[in-house]
């Protein structure tokens, strides 16, 4: 086993991912009232001070539980398996060890088995392991499995629900922190739907289109190879997601958003993308491993997508 194997053997143990699963909400959360703390500190006065605090709970609140329930709502409509939880980790993780020692008593391996039960291993650890028990050790941390033509879909649609929830939760909260806080609230509501369009189609759905879309070619072409298949879905997502997403959301904005819910056919704008919308692209990042049989970054979707929710929510459009 090389550096590298080992590497990717540590981030794939079941225990690592739902450790980041379980601590998601917590960051969710401080992440949150950080940038609660921080529009409030530059408000100037104490008037639009209360009105900023009272807006942005209202969207970083709507943005975060949406994002927290959104792998569940995700996982439920599309018939996909939630990640264990740490507790039932740690207790298959036991099973598999207790079933090893009972039929392996004389093993030199007592100690790092028993830590494998409810810690994790060091790449130290990963390394002795695998070349010492190599069978055993790809029942503790199986490998990713290439995902098949068959299951693309499947995958494109768990993550773009996945997506879609904390945009929604963005626009909603948005929309109701505006409610309560603005006289002419309604004339912002159009700022929330067309910016959360742009961040959906460009920053999420489209990108997952063009990587599944790479990887079904990839798949009739035989090609297995796992670094084909990323540059392949890397492609993918640079001509779908960021060339095409933003233009498909432009179109819809000023064809149907702006003339129906702006009742106004002159409005014409044109979202461009910026710094953060493309280090939103790291979302895709987890597109590509977790089509690629990747596992270990999914937990941390929610914290990449809420930032497409939280941009709907206040409505941006460039500097508008």
């Amino acid at each position: 086993m090389n550096s590298i194997s080992a590497i990717g053997k540590y981030l794939d143990q079941p225990i690592l991912t739902a450790k980041v699963n379980r601590y998601v909400p917590l960051a969710l959360s401080v992440g949150a009232a950080s940038i609660l703390a921080n529009k409030v500190r530059k408000t100037p006065n104490n008037e639009d001070k209360k009105k900023n605090a009272i807006k942005n709970t209202v969207i970083l609140g709507s943005t975060a539980l949406s994002a927290i329930s959104a792998p569940y709502i995700a996982s439920k409509l599309t018939g996909r398996k939630m990640p264990f939880k740490l507790s039932a980790v740690k207790e298959q993780n036991k099973k598999l060890v207790d079933s090893f020692i009972k039929t392996n008593p004389n093993t030199d391996l007592k100690n790092v088995l028993e830590k494998s039960k409810s810690k994790l291993l060091s790449l130290k650890d990963i390394f002795t392991l695998f070349n010492k028990e190599k069978d055993f050790a790809n029942k503790l941390i199986p490998p990713p499995d290439n995902i098949q033509a068959k299951d693309i879909f499947k995958e494109i649609g768990y993550l773009s629900i996945y997506g879609a929830v904390p945009v929604i939760g963005g626009i909603l909260g948005g929309v109701a922190a505006d409610k309560i806080t603005e006289e002419n609230w309604k004339k912002r509501v159009s700022n929330k739907v067309n910016e959360g369009m742009y961040q959906y189609l460009a920053n999420i759905f489209m990108c997952n289109i063009g990587a599944g879309a790479a990887l079904g070619i990839l798949e009739n072409m035989n090609i297995k190879s796992k670094a084909a298949r990323c540059i392949g879905m890397i492609g993918g997502i640079i001509l779908t997601g960021v060339i095409g997403g933003s233009k498909i959301a432009n179109y819809i904005a000023n064809k149907v958003v702006n003339p129906v819910i702006c009742k106004n056919k002159d409005i014409k704008e044109q979202r461009t993308p910026e710094l953060l919308d493309i280090s939103l692209h790291a979302d895709d990042i987890a597109t590509v491993s977790l089509l690629s049989g990747l596992k270990w970054i999914e937990p941390a979707l929610p914290l990449l997508y809420s930032i497409s929710g939280y941009r709907a929510g206040i409505g941006y459009r460039n500097n508008l």
